[in-house]
This record gives C-alpha cells, structure tokens and sequence, in this order.
C-alpha cells in the first residue's frame, strides 16, 4: 500500500486538494443558504415561510446525484450555461446540504425562547436586528453539535464529484485502481484520505461545542 501511495501520489494529492476545496466552497455556501432559509422559516409572512418550506422539502426529498446531474447534463442541454464536474458537483451538494442545514438552524430558532424577540423588539430594534444580534447567536450555540454532523456529511458526499468527472479524492481513486490494478489497497488509501479530513472536524465540533456550552 505504502508503495502504491508513493507511485501515485501525485494523483491521490490532485483528489486530496479538490476534495478539500470542493467541501470548503460547499461548506460556506450551503451554511448561508441554508441559515437564510431557516430564517425565512420562521417570519411572520406565510408567503415566505411558504417559499422556504417549498425549497427545503423538495432538496431534502431528492438524491444528492439528482441535484448535480441536473446542473451537469440538463442545464447544459437547455441553456447556454456549460459547467465542469467540478462546477456542477460543487453547485449540486450546496444546495442538496443547505436543505438541511436549513432544518437544523430552523430548530436552533424555534428553541430560543419567544421572550427573547419580544425583548429585543420592546427595546427598538427591528426583526432583522433581532433575529442578527440576539436569536442566531443563541441558535447556533444550540445546533453545534447537529450542523457538526451536517459539515461531516457534506465531505463525505463530495464523493459525488466521481460522477460527474469532478476529479475528486474518489475519482481519482477510481483510476488508480484501473491502472494498477489494486483496488482495496486503492480505496483503503481514499478512505484514509477522507478520515484525514473529517476526523479534525468532528473533533473541532466537539470541542466547539463545549467551549460554548
């Protein structure tokens, strides 16, 4: 395996790095979206509450391939917009993760005691200030742990960039296994790869966790 490691290591590096680079933009994106759409969850106007419930239902029902092939195969085919795996991947697992990301943060919401915009509008600020300065604060304190397990999951789900040619950790697991022919000691490495870099995570979420508690 060690040998195998070193003979492509190059290759391995190249998946290493778009896989990082992949969940990193994913990642940020999916948690704006996703708290914006939690918010909107929670306002008074039923016409956004229903916008948002409407997003979040049908991107958490839909499989993770659906969404990218989508931005992979149909959008290309009927609009002039062209996107690479990469591309398409990436686009595809924000909005696949920020569904849930959106349900967790709503939870975080509805946990904060409703006192708690009462007082901060009695005292001059508007929803938009209350919701910034004083519920989302309080609500991801709460949804630590959650949204920890939802960053986890959306590196292990990159792996559908091997789909779409995204030249990820997967695929180009994928070819070394082809080429050399040794395929446990090929996915034993991606999958120590992939443990490289969800381990920290879950760690770091752990400590953030009660750093905050």
């Amino acid at each position: 395996m060690f040998n195998l490691l070193s003979e492509n290591w190059s290759t391995f590096l190249l998946g290493f790095w778009n896989t990082i680079l992949c969940s990193v933009i994913a990642l940020f994106f999916s948690l704006v979206i996703g708290s914006g759409f939690a918010i909107l969850e929670t306002v008074p106007s039923k016409f956004w509450r229903g916008v948002a419930k409407v997003y979040v239902e049908i991107f958490r029902n839909i499989p993770l391939l659906v969404v990218t092939m989508v931005f992979y195969l149909v959008l290309p085919t009927y609009t002039p917009l062209k996107l690479t795996g990469f591309q398409a991947g990436t686009i595809g697992l924000s909005i696949y993760s920020s569904a849930f990301i959106a349900e967790t943060v709503r939870s975080g919401i509805n946990s904060v005691g409703e006192g708690q915009m009462e007082g901060a509008r009695s005292n001059g600020m508007t929803y938009w200030q209350a919701m910034r300065y004083v519920i989302l604060p309080q609500a991801f304190k709460i949804v630590i742990p959650a949204l920890g397990n939802q960053f986890v999951n959306l590196i292990k789900n990159s792996s559908i960039l091997a789909f779409v040619a995204g030249f990820d950790l997967m695929y180009q697991g994928d070819i070394v296994a082809s080429n050399t022919f040794q395929t446990i000691p090929s996915y034993v490495l991606v999958g120590i790869f992939y443990l490289i870099l969800t381990l920290p995570m879950s760690y770091y979420m752990q400590y953030l966790e009660k750093k905050t508690a």
